[in-house]
C-alpha cells in the first residue's frame, strides 16, 4: 500500500474518532438536559448514508474534516444560521443557559478524557522510551556553520536551561523550540575544563531550528548524545566503504578522524561537513585496536534522502520498557496531559502575541501525513501518542472563544446570563456568517501552510 492511501485512510479513521468522541460529549449531555437531537453527523456537508433512531439522525456525512450535533432550535452546524424557535421545552435555546454551557462543554471535555485514557493505557500496556530523553541533554557533536556553532558551544556541554526549562532533557528542548518559534533564547551549558564545571551562557536563535516537519535541535546543530558507550556495529551493508575495508559485525566504532561520535545522526552530520574527503577511523575489534582510512561514498539512508554514508546499521540505543500500575499510570497520564495542554496554550497564546510564527500550524494534509508516518511505525506507541496529541488539540481548539467553536457559544451565552436577555437573533446570524468566513480563510491558509511542507511545493 502507497504511503499516500496510508495516510488518507489513517487520517479518516483517526479523525473519525476524534470527532465521534467528541460529538458524544455533547449528544450525551444534550440528552441528559432533554434537549432533542436531530442529526448526530460524522463529517460535513452532504449526507451520504446513515439511519434515523427516535428523533435523531445518525449519519455519515461527505467531508471527513470534522462533524456536529444538530440539536432543536440550535444554529445549524453546517450553515451557522439560526432556526426559528417554538419555545418547545426539547429545544436547545428553551434550557436554561447553565445546561448550554455544560452542553457546550462536554465535547472538549471528552477529548481530553479520551486522551487521558489513551496514555493511561499506553503506560500500563508497553511504554519503550529511548533512555537519552529523559536524561541529561548533553551535546555529541557540533557543526560548523550551524547556529549552535555560532553561539561557541560543544560537543560535551550539558544544557543546564533552555529558555524556561532548568535542566531539561532532550525532549523539553524539543518542545520548548516549538513554542518558542522563532525567536532568540538564553541557554546555559554546563562544560568540563580543567578547573571543572564551568556555565557558559549563549542567546541561540531558533529559527533555522523549525523544519517543515516541526523542531529539529539537530538543524541548530545540537546532536545529542543518545549514550556514553561508542557505537556497535550491528550489521555492514555490502559494496559501502566498510565492508570494503573488513569491518565485521560486532567492531565498535571508537571516532571518526579523532571526533568521538555516540549516534548515527552525529555521523552523518560529520560525514556531511566532511563531504568526500577520507576520514580516519578507530574501531576496536575484541583486544584489537583498529586504524583504518575510508572514503564516504553518496548512497540512501533509507528514508529516500541521499547522503554521505559508511555503510553500517549500529546496535539500538539504550531504552526502558515501563510497564506501570494503574495507579502510577493515572498519575502519569494526568501529568503528562497537563504539561502538554500547557504547551498547546501557550503555542496559541505566542502565535497571538507574534512571538511564534503561523507556519508552524498544520492543517488536514499535514495530519494525514503525520498518521500515515505513525501508521508505518512499529508497534501502537506512536499512533496512540499521536492520538492523544490531536484529541488535546482539538479539546483546546474548540475552546477558543470563537463563534462556531464551542468556546465561542459559551462566551455569548456568558454574554447573554451577564445581560440577563438573549442577543437579537439577527446579530447572531450575522456573528455567525462572519466567524464561517474567517474559518473558510483559516482553513485555506492552514491546507496551503500543509502543501508547502510537500517536496517540489516549498519552493514555490
Amino acid at each position: 500500500m502507497s504511503f499516500a492511501l496510508v495516510s488518507i485512510v489513517s487520517f479518516i479513521i483517526v479523525i473519525g474518532i476524534m470527532v465521534l468522541v467528541h460529538e458524544t460529549g455533547h449528544f450525551v449531555t444534550a440528552k441528559l438536559c432533554g434537549v432533542r437531537v436531530e442529526v448526530f453527523s460524522i463529517g460535513m456537508g452532504r449526507r451520504l448514508f446513515g439511519f434515523k433512531r427516535g428523533d435523531t439522525d445518525y449519519r455519515i456525512s461527505l467531508l471527513p474534516l470534522g462533524g456536529y450535533v444538530k440539536m432543536a432550535g440550535e444554529y445549524s452546524g453546517e450553515s451557522g444560521l439560526a432556526d426559528t424557535h417554538s419555545g418547545d421545552p426539547g429545544e436547545f435555546t428553551s434550557r436554561p443557559r447553565w445546561q448550554r454551557i455544560l452542553i457546550g462543554f462536554s465535547g472538549p471535555v471528552t477529548n481530553f478524557l479520551l486522551a487521558f485514557f489513551l496514555m493511561t493505557g499506553l503506560y500500563m500496556m508497553h511504554n519503550q522510551v529511548d533512555a537519552y530523553l529523559n536524561g541529561p541533554a548533553v551535546i555529541d557533536y557540533v557543526p560548523a556553520n550551524t547556529a549552535a556553532a555560532a553561539a561557541g558551544l560543544r560537543a560535551g556541554d550539558r544544557i543546564v536551561q533552555f529558555d524556561t526549562e532548568h535542566n531539561p532533557n532532550w525532549q523539553q528542548v524539543a518542545v520548548r523550540m516549538g513554542i518558542d518559534g522563532t525567536s532568540t533564547v538564553p541557554m546555559t551549558v554546563a562544560r568540563a575544563t580543567g578547573a571543572g564545571l564551568q556555565d557558559l551562557s549563549v542567546m541561540l536563535p531558533l529559527a533555522s531550528g523549525m523544519t517543515s516537519d516541526g523542531p529539529d535541535p539537530t538543524v541548530l546543530g545540537l546532536e545529542p548524545r543518545i549514550q556514553a558507550a561508542p557505537l556497535a556495529i550491528r550489521e555492514v551493508e555490502p559494496n559501502y566503504p566498510l565492508a570494503k575495508a573488513g569491518v565485521q559485525r560486532g567492531d565498535v566504532l571508537v571516532s571518526l578522524d579523532g571526533l568521538a561520535l555516540h549516534s548515527v545522526t552525529s555521523v552523518a552530520a560529520y560525514l556531511k561537513q566532511n563531504g568526500n574527503r577520507p576520514v580516519a577511523l578507530v574501531l576496536e575489534r575484541g583486544s584489537q585496536t583498529l586504524h583504518l582510512t575510508v572514503n564516504p561514498i553518496q548512497g540512501d539512508d533509507g528514508s529516500g534522502r541521499q547522503g554521505w554514508r559508511l555503510g553500517f546499521r549500529p546496535d539500538p540505543p539504550p531504552f526502558t520498557v515501563e510497564q506501570e500500575s494503574l495507579r502510577k499510570a493515572t498519575a502519569h497520564s494526568f501529568h503528562y496531559n497537563l504539561q502538554s495542554s500547557g504547551q498547546i496554550v501557550e503555542v496559541i497564546r505566542k502565535l497571538f502575541s507574534r512571538h511564534s510564527v503561523a507556519k508552524q500550524m498544520m492543517g488536514p494534509v499535514g495530519i494525514a501525513r503525520v498518521t500515515g508516518e505513525a501508521a508505518t511505525m512499529p508497534g501502537w506507541q506512536p499512533m496512540i501518542n499521536l492520538m492523544a496529541q490531536i484529541s488535546l488539540n482539538l479539546g483546546i481548539f474548540n475552546l477558543l472563544p470563537f463563534p462556531l467553536l464551542d468556546g465561542g457559544m459559551i462566551l455569548l451565552l456568558l454574554i447573554e446570563s451577564v445581560l440577563r436577555h438573549d442577543l437579537n437573533q439577527q446579530v447572531k446570524e450575522r456573528i455567525y456568517q462572519v466567524a464561517f468566513a474567517v474559518l473558510i480563510l483559516f482553513a485555506v491558509f492552514v491546507t496551503f501552510n500543509d502543501v508547502s511542507r510537500i517536496a517540489g511545493f516549498s519552493k514555490l
